[in-house]
């Protein structure tokens, strides 16, 4: 397990599964905001539900987020869009609604930051989130993301375009907090 100052990333489990398609993939606003893709509904016994782990697919390692004091369940993290010839990645975080506003995302972002570039050896991370997203911004920023640019009317959400913003840090710019702590 990977630990911030507030948070823990750790391997999905499977009764994380489904407390995140509850709380994340069926709230249609948000996983509208948050995904690529039109918001579907999946059924219970689906044989693909959200937020399953596939381990043949290299280009891509979710985590589930935990608290660091208690081990409560809060939210999801991935490193996605790894290209290993260049060194890049993208990352996302996901936040459950109850964990919102606290300052899970900024250390999310942080310790995400420590596995891209200490653990993978990458040179750059990017995000990409809605204009709108003042936390998610925010939890960049803080980390040291640069903008980079904004994508005008890119993102299609729930009938409208919305722009979207471009950040990016590059491994000598990153300023790393204190090492994350072993595992308890």
């Amino acid at each position: 397990m990977l630990r911030g100052s507030k948070v823990g990333l750790r391997a999905r489990h499977e009764d994380d599964i489904p407390v995140l398609t509850a709380e994340l993939y069926n709230d249609v606003v948000n996983a509208s905001r948050s995904g690529g893709a039109p918001w579907r509904p999946v059924a219970a016994n689906s044989s693909n539900p959200p937020f399953t782990v596939d381990d043949e697919k290299q280009d891509r390692v979710p985590f589930s987020v935990i608290e660091r004091d208690g081990g409560t369940l809060i939210g999801v993290a991935s490193l996605w869009g790894i290209d290993t010839h260049n060194r890049s990645a993208h990352i996302g975080p996901g936040l459950l609604p109850s964990a919102r506003g606290k300052g899970y995302g900024t250390d999310v972002v942080a310790v995400l930051c420590h596995y891209g570039f200490t653990v993978r050896g990458l040179h750059r991370l990017q995000i990409e989130t809605l204009a709108d997203n003042p936390a998610m911004l925010r939890a960049a920023e803080t980390n040291g993301f640069v903008r980079e640019g904004v994508l005008r009317s890119s993102g299609w959400v729930l009938g409208e375009f919305v722009d979207e913003v471009l950040l990016g840090l590059l491994a000598q710019e990153w300023k790393p907090g204190p090492a994350p702590g072993p595992a308890r």
